[in-house]
């Protein structure tokens, strides 16, 4: 059985058009441990019925008891309006960390794909394991619109700070003043890879390009242990 503790909002804010970032504390404990790409769920009473979600933590282990997400606004969805009506000081239950979606220990090189919020652990990934001299990233990150590559400033502040980090945004609908890659972040894999194949690859977000970049990475040559996904919607 695993234990269920209490989570307290303690701030949020929007960072693109209906996608908050929020900032919780795990109450009763002075560390929140788990290792970059798990998820918590989460559970409330919505309507007088429980209901449970799992989310990505977006952070790294910071060492105490707090820990970060990232959410876009699903109107139709059965728990993300009330995340979003939440203020601060608001509790709700909690259990985790979970998943396996974490990267094979020893850390080599690594391509990360991402789709919308499913850019959230790896996040958690790069802010603990990108250091200088250590092995080469990735992260191939698509969205629709640039002001919907979350994090955007974030990325970019390290592929200054970092000669082994490359960001790769693409956009399916680019603005006219957009200079950088175009369409789906499936017809850029081979790009990012570079040609290598002594590389793991990390698929997070919709459906349908995690299954497909799987199947081109396996067409490919790639070993299935090569390969981690988590699919978001």
């Amino acid at each position: 059985m695993i234990e269920k503790k209490l989570a307290r909002l303690l701030e949020w804010k929007e960072i693109a058009p209906e996608v908050r970032h929020f900032v919780f504390e795990v109450d009763g404990v002075d560390k929140f441990e788990f290792t970059p790409g798990q998820f918590v769920s989460l559970t409330d009473n919505v309507n007088d019925k429980p209901i449970k979600r799992a989310y990505s933590i977006a952070s790294p282990p910071f060492g105490n008891n707090r820990f970060e997400l990232c959410l876009n606004l699903v109107h139709e969805g059965a728990f993300t309006p009330h995340l979003f009506s939440l203020e601060p000081g608001a509790e709700i239950t909690l259990q985790g960390p979970l998943g396996l979606f974490t990267q094979p220990v020893p850390h080599r090189e690594t391509l990360l794909v991402a789709t919308g919020t499913g850019v959230a652990p790896y996040r958690s990934i790069l802010k603990a394991f990108l250091k200088p001299g250590g092995p080469q990233y990735t992260l191939l990150f698509g969205a629709r619109y640039d002001n919907l590559l979350l994090y955007r400033e974030q990325f970019e502040e390290m592929t200054r700070q970092h000669p082994n980090f490359r960001f790769m945004p693409t956009l399916t609908r680019p603005s006219e003043g957009w200079t950088g890659l175009q369409g789906r972040v499936q017809q850029h894999v081979p790009l990012a890879l570079g040609g290598g194949r002594d590389i793991d690859v990390m698929l997070c977000g919709a459906r349908e390009m995690v299954e497909s970049t799987r199947d081109m990475l396996k067409a490919l040559g790639f070993d299935r242990k090569q390969i981690r996904h988590e699919k978001y919607w």
